[in-house]
């Protein structure tokens, strides 16, 4: 049996170049994750990352922003339509899913509409990741359905852009059915 040792170099380097492909992609993967998680998180990267806003516009200091969540949890809890709405600039946008209010009067109709529905408003604020005028919110939410009075539970993620101290835009991405799971070690 001849072995052509030129075709077995061949091969080999084939398949160390293939190696060493997926390995490149797995490790500029893991990069990109590792700089979006950096970015976001608001953790110092050797970019240059901006967190200025465009010429013009005030800033929302993080501690302003905490100070807003804070008070829409606390407008939401008490059923207060007028206090939610204040939060938001003129224009500002509240979405939820397969609903979209926008400007102050629509988002105050919104929120007295849903005072209507639900009382006994319960929310825990459980982290919230500030990055320049943005935020990220998770937070726990129960509510009673007035009609029914059956409980409703929900985790919330919630994407927040602030302008001078105001709500622009309130996206909330709410899981109804985790809240509902219960997992044991059994």
């Amino acid at each position: 049996m001849k072995i052509d040792l030129h075709q077995v170099k061949i091969k080999s380097y084939r398949v160390a170049l293939a190696k060493l492909s997926k390995g490149i992609a797995v490790l500029v993967g893991i990069a990109i994750v590792l700089i979006s998680i950096e970015v976001f998180a608001g953790i110092p990267t050797q970019m240059n990352v901006s967190n200025s806003s465009p010429a013009g516009r005030k800033t929302t200091s993080p501690e302003q922003i905490r100070t807003i969540v804070r008070q829409a949890r606390d407008s939401w809890v008490n059923g207060d339509a007028d206090a939610f709405a204040a939060l938001f600039t003129p224009d500002g946008e509240l979405i939820v899913p397969g609903q979209k209010w926008v400007g102050k009067d629509a988002i105050r109709k919104a929120a007295a509409d849903f005072a209507t529905y639900a009382s006994n408003v319960k929310i825990e604020i459980r982290q919230i990741i500030i990055e320049g005028d943005r935020a990220a919110v998770e937070w726990y939410w129960e509510d009673t359905e007035k009609a029914s009075g059956r409980r409703n539970r929900a985790d919330d993620a919630i994407i927040a852009d602030f302008v001078a101290g105001k709500i622009k835009r309130w996206r909330e991405y709410i899981d109804s059915k985790t809240p509902e799971t219960v997992t044991s070690d059994q």
